[in-house]
Formats: structure tokens, sequence, C-alpha cells
């Protein structure tokens, strides 16, 4: 017996319900045969929920029963919630993941093997760049969390945004090797500043705390891997003055 579904959803010229379009992948993906009821305009998808006492739309219907949203589907097919609820590691790892790929393909390209030192060099100085990047395309946001928790930035809230610049001019500068003298020391301060403060917050005062180490909003809870970005940004500047000197 074929598996009947009735979608309910907005489809217009000027906008295109996005759960609408992934429930209908979601019923395709799971064997389902669609009949795709689109309301072509914002007060067609009004009516469509005033009429039939709705909130939201898109409305599944499976087999002739309504099963509801989006996100009721989801639970009816035993998936996660979409998007992720709570806090998650995901955008650390990614940032670390892709970062440290971008190190292999550079480190290949530029000296035709895989130097195991290169290699570190530029993962550390490319998940800096990233990291930066996160924090500055929303300075405000980002600053609201790390001021929650960085002992400077607590008593000094400009800090925070100057913190975001040494991490990522830090790594562009620690790729070509520019002004060592000048930049590692810089990040060394910075750095172990971050992890005392990580420390103290997260081991001492044993606070529950969301990470800005990704900028702002983010679920990432502070913690070991939080506690990671600046490590790493220690042993980089640490290496990057021992080598100069």
């Amino acid at each position: 017996m074929s598996k009947q579904a009735t979608i309910v959803r907005m489809v217009t010229p000027d906008h295109l319900c996005p759960w609408g379009v992934k429930a209908k992948d979601l019923l395709k993906r799971n064997g389902y045969e669609i009949d795709d009821r689109q309301l072509d305009s914002m007060e067609a998808n009004k009516r469509y929920k005033r009429d039939n006492g709705f909130d939201e739309t898109p409305q599944i219907f499976v087999n002739g029963e309504r099963l509801g949203t989006y996100d009721d589907l989801r639970e009816g097919l035993g998936k996660k919630p979409d998007p992720k609820e709570g806090k998650t590691y995901q955008p650390v790892l990614a940032v670390f993941a892709i970062t440290f790929l971008m190190a292999l393909s550079a480190t290949w390209a530029s000296v035709g093997v895989f130097a195991p030192i290169r290699i570190a060099e530029l993962f550390i100085a490319f998940s800096m760049c990233v990291l930066g990047i996160l924090k500055l395309q929303d300075l405000l946001s980002y600053a609201t969390g790390f001021v929650q928790y960085d002992l400077l930035a607590r008593h000094y809230v400009p800090y925070a945004y100057v913190y975001a610049f040494i991490e990522a001019i830090g790594g562009v500068f620690m790729i070509a090797g520019w002004l060592t003298l000048l930049v590692a020391p810089i990040v060394l301060l910075a750095s172990t500043l971050g992890a005392v403060s990580i420390i103290k917050a997260v081991y001492i005062e044993k606070r529950d705390l969301n990470c800005a180490c990704v900028g702002g909003g983010s679920s990432v809870p502070l913690g070991f891997i939080s506690l990671s970005e600046n490590l790493i940004m220690i042993a980089m500047a640490t290496w990057m003055l021992v080598k100069t000197l």
C-alpha cells in the first residue's frame, strides 16, 4: 500500500516557505506520494489558516489524517528538531575540521610534502582567522557574550572588540610570519588572559555559560573545547617567538 501525503504550503512570487520545501523533501525521501497544494499569496495563506483554525503553515496530512506542521512531521518520523535545540560543539568542531584540511592542502601546495610543523602552524593560524571572522561579523552580539566571562572585558568593555581583531589579524600575520616580535606577545597575552578567564568561570565558579568563540548568539557551551581556542593560540604565539628568537 502506497503512502499518501498532502502538504499545504505557501508558494508566492515573493516568498517560498522554507519549511514547506523541507517538509516536501522529507516526505519524498520517506517514500510518500505527495499532493502538493500551494497557497499563492499572503492573503490566501492567512485565509487558509483562519478558516481551518491553524496557527501556521505548512500543514501536512498523511493518509487523510492531519499530522500537523514540519516540526510534527519530523517528530512523527523519529527525527531530531530542526534547527537543533540545546547546546552543541558543532560550530567549533566544524571550524577546526575545515581549517585542519586547509592547513593540509596549503602545506602540500606550497612545499610538496605534509610537513607536520608547518601543518600545525597553518592549522592554528587559519583557525584564529576563521574564529576572528565569526566574531567580527557581529561585534555587538559577540561582545555581549564575551563580557560575561572575560576578566578584562568585564571591567573594560571595548577590550571585547579589540580581542576579535587581535585574533583575526594575529592569525593573518602569523601565516606570513610578519612582525612576529610584535604580534606574538600580544596574542600570547590576550590568549593567556582568555584561558584564565574560562578556567575561572567554568572550573572554579562552575558557571553555565555559552562561549562567544564562534560569535554572538551561539549555543556552544563554555568549557574545554572553548578553552582549546585559547590554548592553541598560546601554543602558536609561544612557538613563533621561540622560532624567531
